[in-house]
This record gives structure tokens, sequence and C-alpha cells, in this order.
């Protein structure tokens, strides 16, 4: 099941919540002008600039927040202030009727990829792996791409990811058609043997990350291949992984030499270098919506995410 959510119309407004960690609210207040320019009215959540540790309040606030949101007929779309840790504490308090009674655009990503993967498989609503406000809008180095990749939410276009935007290079050969599901390595990694584990099968797995040295990731990778995640797999787009360098030891394999290892002898296609995660441009896609993966193109192409 696959319910897409209804596109935004100038004068609709928008609710802002913090899910997980508590956002840099000097960034989140920069933030808001944006949304502005974009035609939009913002319903700020009561508890968004709560701080419980690294905590944005305490798991009874940032459900609150979350559940209202979605159940306000008022508020047509929903972005997070940011991400950090805190949405798989709250994922199995979540009440999925609200959701599935009131679908409407969620867009975040890092942390949020645990909630993005619980409302797919709970609700198949599609929702949106973009960047957020305190995270990367109220940043001064805001892209200009990063900011049109909004527009998508206003209108239902297909989108289409070609080396006009970055480099990219191919691990396997092939073209594959499926859902695009995953975001955050850590996140997708963190579902393994919970109710809300990933499923990949015949679907595009997305993997990002920032600041994992590579035997981390080697790490993650190593149990969703011992999982048979990567290998039920339909095809695998690799995001960006920032900082995905060695900093503890003097000895370690390369980000590459891990990717390989585990990605080439896969019998799915398989291209990385997408400006899809913490990054400038960050290329913002709708999860749960069939897209197509072409290693002899080198294109990523999704059908429209909103209705």
């Amino acid at each position: 099941m696959m319910v897409l959510p209804k596109r935004l119309h100038k004068g609709d407004t928008i609710g802002v919540v913090a899910p997980a960690s508590p956002p840099n609210i000097e960034q989140l207040d920069r933030s808001l002008p944006f949304l502005e320019e974009l035609g939009l009215k913002v319903k700020m959540g009561k508890h968004v600039r709560k701080v419980d540790g690294y905590l944005a309040g305490t798991n009874e606030a940032r459900l609150e927040d979350l559940h209202e949101m979605f159940a306000d007929p008022d508020v047509k779309g929903i972005i997070c202030a940011g991400g950090g840790y805190g949405t798989g504490r709250i994922a199995d308090q979540i009440d999925y009727n609200v959701i599935k009674n009131n679908p409407k655009i969620f867009w975040g990503y890092s942390d949020i990829t645990f909630l993005h993967t619980a409302f797919f498989q709970r609700t198949g609503l599609v929702t949106f792996h973009g960047p957020m406000l305190a995270s990367d809008v109220g940043k001064e180095n805001f892209h200009e791409l990063s900011k049109k990749m909004f527009q998508q939410l206003f209108d239902p276009k297909e989108l289409h990811y070609t080396e006009d935007i970055s480099p990219l290079s191919v691990v396997n050969e092939g073209e594959a058609v499926g859902p695009l599901v995953g975001g955050n390595l850590t996140l997708i990694r963190s579902t393994i043997g919970t109710p809300f584990e990933i499923d990949t099968v015949g679907k595009l797995l997305l993997i990002e990350d920032i600041d994992e040295e590579p035997y981390c990731v080697d790490g993650m990778l190593n149990q969703l291949a011992m999982a048979g995640k990567l290998e039920d797999a339909a095809g695998i787009v690799v995001g960006d992984f920032k900082n995905a360098v060695p900093k503890r030891r003097k000895s370690s394999q390369t980000l590459d030499e891990v990717l390989n290892y585990y990605l080439k002898e896969l019998k799915i296609p398989v291209v990385k270098g997408f400006k899809i995660g913490h990054c400038q441009p960050h290329f913002a896609v709708p999860l749960g919506i069939p897209a197509k993966l072409s290693s002899r193109s080198k294109t990523l192409t999704f059908f429209p995410g909103v209705q």
C-alpha cells in the first residue's frame, strides 16, 4: 500500500516539530523567512524549544507535537527542525492511526530516518528525505538547488538526478525499479531486530551518513548484509558520506574499499556519488515512491511524491 500526501498550495500552514534532538534555535528562527518566501504559514510545535539533555523535550512532549500536527486539519505538511537522536525512542508509542487517517507531507532526514521507515511500513505514507530547518535552511551555506527541491511539494513532477548535479560512479551495472527506502545508515541499522525492521525486498535502498569512520560503516553494512537486507534489495543508491575518513586509527581501509567489499558482489545495480544526505546541495527525494536507478545512463528518476 502506498499513500501519496496532498500537494501544498500557497497560503497553506506548515507544522514544525523536533522529534529528535534540540535544534539550534538561532538557525531555526533564521530559516522561517524561507518558508514565508514559499508562501507558507508556520505553526510551531509547542515543545520544539524544549531541552531534555540530548533530546528536544521528553518522549511525551515530542509525541504530543507529532500527534497534534498530524491531527490538525489546518496543517497541510510537517517539516522537522533537525535530527540528532531520539526518534527510535518514540516509534513504538506513536498512534499510527492518527497518521493513517490524516496523511500529509512529512519532511526530514538523518535521525528522522527511523520515522520515515516506521511511517511507510505501518501506514504506507510517502515521506520526504530532505534538508531540515535548523540543520540546513537556517545556515548561510544553504544551497540554491536545495531550496529548489521544496518545489516538489507544490508541483507533482518527476524528479531526475543526473551527473549535471554531481559525478556518479558505477559499482555494479544494471537497471532497477522499486520504491526508494532507507536514508541514514546508522538509523537503518538500528531498525534491525525491532518491529520496525526495514524491508528492502524489491526496493531501492538509499544509504548515507556523517562522521562515521570506515570501520564503523563496515560494521553497519556487515549487519545489513548478514540480515539479508543488501541481497534483498533491487538496487542500492549510495548517497553522501560526509567526513567518512579515519580519525582514530593510523591504518584503515578507505570508505570506497568498504563499500566495494559489501556492494561489488551483489547482483543488483549500485551507483554512488549522489548528493543526498548531510551535504550541500542536498537533493531531496520522496521515500516509498517508485524510482528507477540506471547505471547505463547514470540517472535516478522518481515519480511525483505528492498528488
